[in-house]
């Protein structure tokens, strides 16, 4: 049987969700063209391995020719100082795109943050694709690409879907990851989903697993298919059996962008 994707390019494939998207994707194509700035290890037969900086416009070129899907997932994963954040995130993400223009992509899916959207509070209860209000350089940099995204739609007819992920690892490490929490499993459905719907075109959509709180409404992405099948009610107990409650009034409690609304400008933390 055909896969739907003769070489998809995965950005970041040596990080946490990178690692589970090589396996997870692995038969929606023909090849992996895996990618980042740290060796990649332990290839399979079906992989093919690029190392370079997203900064290196020739280098992403080189990476993005012959594939007919990107999944980009590379870029600084926390709050770093304003010049990596520029470098690897937006000049970055930039050459992708443009990448995907010149070679002829027509579908990305990008890892956006819940630190798009992080100072919205919790009770805000708003949409999946609200406006940006990033609660860092970090933050600024996903809504920086999201805009990026719209315009290569727009003009150019390149599909995107940004996924806003909240907090993917193996199990709800605290509280407030009990409502925040995508699976490892929820995170390739969901790229899965995005990669092989039948119209993508433009779309903001949540990374967050069948939580039983849900303070984003997420269901103008439901054309993506996207049907979570994990939830952190089986690690209630012990998530709060083992952190101490913070209280109401926190704004790492408060906000959905957690304790990223507390941080102080990189740059100064850089140069103390």
């Amino acid at each position: 049987m055909s896969r739907p994707f003769k070489r998809i390019l995965i950005t970041g494939a040596a990080g946490r969700l990178g690692t589970q998207l090589r396996r997870g994707l692995a038969p929606l194509a023909d090849t992996l063209r895996l990618a980042d700035r740290v060796e990649v290890t332990e290839v399979k037969a079906n992989e093919e391995v690029a190392v370079f900086d997203l900064a290196d416009e020739a280098a992403v070129m080189a990476a993005v020719e012959g594939c007919d899907a990107i999944v980009h997932f590379g870029g600084a994963p926390l709050e770093r100082p304003w010049n990596e954040v520029l470098e690897s995130n937006i000049r970055g993400s930039y050459h992708i795109y443009e990448g995907a223009r010149k070679f002829g992509v027509k579908r990305v899916i990008y890892a956006s943050s819940v630190h798009a959207i992080g100072y919205y509070k919790l009770e805000d209860h708003i949409s999946g694709n609200a406006l940006g209000r990033p609660d860092s350089l970090y933050g600024v940099s996903k809504v920086f690409v999201e805009g990026l995204a719209s315009l290569y739609w727009d003009k150019f007819g390149i599909e995107s879907t940004c996924v806003r992920i909240f907090s993917s690892f193996p199990e709800p490490a605290d509280r407030r990851m009990l409502w925040s929490w995508l699976s490892f499993d929820d995170c390739v459905r969901l790229v899965s989903s995005a990669l092989t719907a039948p119209y993508m075109g433009f779309t903001i959509t949540v990374g967050m697993s069948d939580n039983k709180v849900k303070p984003v409404d997420n269901s103008l992405a439901g054309h993506l298919g996207y049907v979570p099948q994990d939830s952190s009610e089986p690690y209630r107990e012990k998530v709060e059996g083992s952190t101490v409650p913070l209280g109401p009034n926190s704004p790492a409690v408060r906000y959905l962008g957690g304790w990223f609304t507390e941080l102080g400008h990189p740059d100064d933390e850089e140069n103390k």
